[in-house]
């Protein structure tokens, strides 16, 4: 082969495996996404306040609702006792805003108007595109809404701290999953949008089972044995009780693996489904002419 003059950090083609040159691109513009994402939510300064206020204001009243209902019992019921329930509802009303429990609307609107053809011919997956973004709004969801309202929680109430470091670090990675695992499943419903007019029955519907089964207003372990069937066999509890229950020291040892395990199956099973949805949605949007 004769020697080529090469511009100035010019590489051969060939010389470097195609996967090793596109995945730092994917990386790094996923991380833009992240970073984007960050920034554009946290110029509602004002509603971040709000958030937090009405976080706080209700983490008051279900604190109390929680304790009467023990006090009542007189013993710890489904191995929450007075510091772990409190532990319970502040968690709950920190997360609330960091994981997104009553869905979004971006891509069914994209979906209507024909945009989202648009996010097809962007270099990176639409899927992944919108989850950065996400991730960006749980990120200063959780500083501006969620930090404040567990220090206030553990200022005035006697709250069970998370009862070691593998807690902790289990603890973080658990609320990231939930993350996902909500985005995930708010995204399959959003691409329905490709074969219903309108979806916002089936939104409210996966709302209010979600917040039902989740552990939003109770936590799982005190429902019947049927629904409590019913939730561990959905994807909800992955969305709040799980990363709540480790936080909390409900959940410790081995225990703690488990709880992380499913959230990771449901993560890689809502996120599956959601690329099927995507390619099926992208063929009939092809075959109705773009």
């Amino acid at each position: 082969m004769p020697n080529v003059p090469l511009l100035p950090g010019a590489v051969l083609l060939g010389s470097v495996p195609l996967c090793a040159r596109a995945r730092p691109t994917v990386v790094k513009t996923f991380w833009l996404l992240v970073r984007a994402g960050f920034r554009r939510h946290s110029t509602y300064r004002l509603a971040l306040l709000a958030g937090m206020t009405t976080n706080s204001v209700f983490g008051f009243i279900r604190a109390s609702i929680l304790l009467a209902a023990l006090a009542s019992a007189g013993t710890s019921i489904g191995g929450y006792d007075a510091p772990t329930a409190i532990a319970f509802v502040w968690w709950g009303q920190a997360l609330l805003g960091t994981v997104n429990l009553w869905g979004f609307a971006e891509v069914k609107d994209r979906v209507r108007t024909g945009d989202i053809a648009i996010d097809f011919l962007r270099p990176i997956d639409p899927q992944l595109a919108y989850l950065a973004g996400d991730l960006g709004r749980a990120g200063i969801n959780l500083i501006g809404r969620g930090l404040p309202a567990i220090l206030l929680g553990a200022l005035l109430f006697d709250m069970a701290p998370p009862p070691s470091a593998v807690s902790w670090a289990a603890g973080a990675l658990s609320v990231l999953l939930a993350v996902v695992v909500a985005f995930a499943g708010n995204f399959v419903i959003n691409l329905l949008a490709f074969w219903l007019v309108e979806i916002r029955g089936i939104t409210l519907l996966w709302m209010i089972t979600g917040g039902l089964l989740c552990g939003l207003y109770l936590p799982v372990p005190w429902f019947p044995d049927w629904l409590r069937t019913v939730a561990h066999w959905s994807p909800f509890p992955s969305m709040l009780q799980n990363p709540i229950d480790i936080l909390a020291g409900r959940v410790v040892g081995p225990d703690i693996a488990s709880a992380v395990a499913v959230q990771v199956f449901w993560a890689l099973a809502l996120l599956g489904l959601g690329q099927l949805v995507l390619r099926a949605g992208r063929r009939r949007l092809e075959v109705q002419g773009g």
